[in-house]
């Protein structure tokens, strides 16, 4: 049985990954890492606080505990990035070459490390981006995760690390609560439409994003694991996308469950960078290589959210 490690195991992501590799693998199978400890929700999971940015940390453990698959989602989101740039950097970019490196060493079988839509720019098709386009990013996230994607290629080229990668969208769930970034308005509207509040929406009402159910995330970031080395053709970052909402129409969708529910747009610095991320994505190479396809449009994730926040 493969011996599971995953970091940032107590963030948004991490979190609800961690306990469906407990769920395939056995919870004795699965070693969760963070700085912060984990809440009640990850009890039952064996936990062990470890700094990403530790080289030789990160190294003891991969090798003590005789790890084979390594999730590394350690990283500091869009919004709070550009409070604290370069920090930042620092976290994404070193926490991610130590983890690469760690397991080139201990001969690890496979590692995920997610992307984002923040990898992509101004100068990007924001309609329907393809898999490989122009990628100039505005943000320190972006720029971190543009890198990162490099990095892990090269890793792949230079020591045929199996290393696996997606361009998340905004993710939805309700887990957890927002982490920081900018598509994290999606999260935080559900609470106040279920709290009887309006609310107030940093980004413009007609700021397009591509948004993914947390679930399909999940199970994207796990089927991309699980699939055969020979099917997997891109090695910095597949794109991937769901459905694609405006605050708009999400709050459209959230009054036909409270009608009473309203927005108001009091935009920030968050919508600039919105505004420099694509609108759709064109995610067919996944599709096509290692079958991605997702269960959750609009409609169906509006219910799920819905019905377990209240």
């Amino acid at each position: 049985m493969k011996r599971v490690l995953v970091t940032g195991a107590c963030g948004q992501l991490g979190s609800e990954i961690s306990l469906a590799l407990a769920d395939r693998y056995g919870i004795e199978n699965v070693l969760i890492t963070d700085i912060n400890p984990p809440s009640e929700y990850l009890g039952k999971l064996k936990f062990i606080a470890m700094d990403v940015l530790d080289d030789q940390q990160v190294n003891q453990i991969i090798k003590e505990h005789d790890v084979k698959l390594v999730y590394h989602l350690a990283a500091m989101l869009s919004a709070s990035g550009e409070q604290n740039p370069r920090i930042a950097w620092k976290l994404n970019m070193d926490g991610l070459i130590n983890v690469l490196e760690a397991c080139k060493e201990n001969q690890v079988d496979r590692v995920f490390w997610p992307s984002s839509i923040a990898a992509f720019g101004s100068h990007t098709q924001l309609v329907q981006t393809p898999q490989y386009t122009i990628m100039d990013p505005e943000t320190i996230y972006g720029i971190s995760k543009l890198s990162g994607e490099l990095w892990c290629q090269y890793y792949y080229d230079r020591f045929d690390l199996d290393v696996r990668s997606v361009r998340f969208p905004g993710l939805i769930s309700y887990k957890s609560p927002p982490g920081g970034g900018t598509t994290d308005y999606a999260v935080a509207i559900f609470h106040s439409a279920v709290r009887g509040k309006h609310y107030q929406c940093f980004l413009g009402e007609d700021t397009r994003l591509p948004m993914m159910f947390m679930s399909d995330a999940v199970n994207a970031a796990m089927a991309l694991m699980s699939a055969p080395k020979e099917s997997i053709s891109i090695r910095s970052s597949y794109n991937l996308a769901a459905f694609s909402v405006t605050p708009q129409e999400l709050t459209a969708a959230l009054q036909n469950h409270f009608p009473e529910f309203s927005t108001v747009y009091q935009t920030d610095f968050r919508d600039l960078i919105a505004k420099t991320w694509p609108r759709t994505i064109d995610d067919s190479v996944a599709r096509r290589d290692w079958g991605w396809q997702h269960e959750f449009g609009l409609r169906e994730m509006v219910a799920e959210m819905v019905h377990n926040l209240t």
